[in-house]
């Protein structure tokens, strides 16, 4: 590209975005990449500052900002991720197909923007997006890069998306509610109706339901007896205290093959469990505190979506939680677009 003065690039074409900003109205292009300038286009683009422009110029080893952002773009798409259809000032976007889970390769996105002139930035891993949500942005820093940069940096990267959208599949839930004040009919169950809504909302169906005592042995009876209903999820509501009589995480552990953890570091939260049946961990079966009855956001609605998308989640994965665990309970709740699960 060539910088020359406003007033004699009548003729040019314009090789960049020229944005206008407008205090609490406005921000974007004015004038496009590829417009040729009019003389009737001079006092609009000195009066948005410009005395001088980019023009194009054509070189066979430079990209334009708009093209190696389409190069960046190439890096981060795949099945159920596609992208905005305008290329506004150098910069496109990601944008969720589908409702899922989004997951993001923190340590391979690292290596891009550590590269230097150019940024993808995203909404954290692990986060639960809605079809037509916008997920990530990227563009390079400079109107114009070197072809060979993008060249090192796409190998850098690989082959494999820095991003995937995973579906959520419909799963079949069965619930068991636990303890002896509702087993007996001494109080309601407003434990269930909470969990019903949240699978519900994420595209799963409870199709059994089994209530038991804190009876151990009648705990476990209740997993199997919903396993054999055709559940590919299991979740039992109430007893993951160390009360005596919190018996919930014995019989999660009598029906389950891998128990991956009983504790996480998340407030509210801390007594959730998952574990998951299955030689390749097909079902997971989750404990419940009894704080997801009474709190609006807790440890199981960072769970649930990734079980719901059918991602198996590791020790590891959960033991990092801890950095944004901590919710804030601020009073106008907007999960999940705040800090809660940033660590996931």
């Amino acid at each position: 590209m060539k910088l020359i003065r406003t007033e004699d690039a009548v003729g040019q074409v314009l090789c960049h975005d020229i944005t206008r900003i407008v205090k609490g109205e406005s921000k974007g292009p004015v004038f496009r990449k590829g417009h040729i300038i009019r003389e009737e286009d001079i006092p609009e683009l000195l009066s948005v500052g410009k005395d001088h422009v980019y023009i194009w110029e054509v070189n066979e080893n430079i990209m334009h900002e708009n093209d190696a952002a389409l190069v960046l773009y190439d890096m981060c798409r795949n099945e159920h991720l596609t992208r905005s259809d305008d290329i506004k000032e150098g910069k496109v976007e990601l944008i969720a197909g589908c409702d899922g889970l989004l997951k993001v390769d923190a340590e391979r996105l690292y290596r891009v923007n550590s590269f230097g002139q150019m940024m993808i930035a995203s909404v954290r891993n692990n986060y639960p997006v809605r079809a037509g949500q916008h997920v990530a942005g990227m563009r390079i820093i400079p109107l114009v890069i070197e072809k060979e940069k993008m060249d090192k940096v796409r190998e850098l990267v690989g082959p494999e998306p820095l991003f995937t959208l995973m579906p959520y599949k419909k799963k079949k839930v069965g619930v068991i509610t636990t303890g002896n004040e509702v087993f007996h009919g001494r109080i309601k169950d407003t434990f269930t109706p909470v969990v019903v809504s949240k699978v519900e909302e994420l595209g799963g169906e409870v199709i059994a339901h089994e209530i038991s005592s804190d009876d151990p042995e009648m705990e476990t009876e209740c997993i199997r007896k919903v396993l054999e209903k055709g559940a590919d999820m299991v979740i039992c509501t109430g007893g993951m205290s160390v009360d005596p009589d919190d018996k919930t995480p014995y019989a999660i552990r009598q029906t389950s093959d891998r128990v991956v953890s009983y504790g996480f570091p998340v407030l509210p939260g801390a007594m959730f469990m998952l574990a998951y049946k299955g030689e390749h961990d097909e079902i997971p079966i989750m404990g419940l505190p009894g704080c997801v009855m009474f709190e609006g956001r807790t440890v199981f609605d960072l769970i649930l979506p990734r079980v719901m998308a059918g991602d198996v989640i590791s020790k590891e994965s959960l033991d990092r939680m801890g950095v944004g665990g901590y919710c804030m309970h601020c009073s106008n709740c907007n999960f999940p677009n705040c800090a809660l699960g940033t660590g996931a």
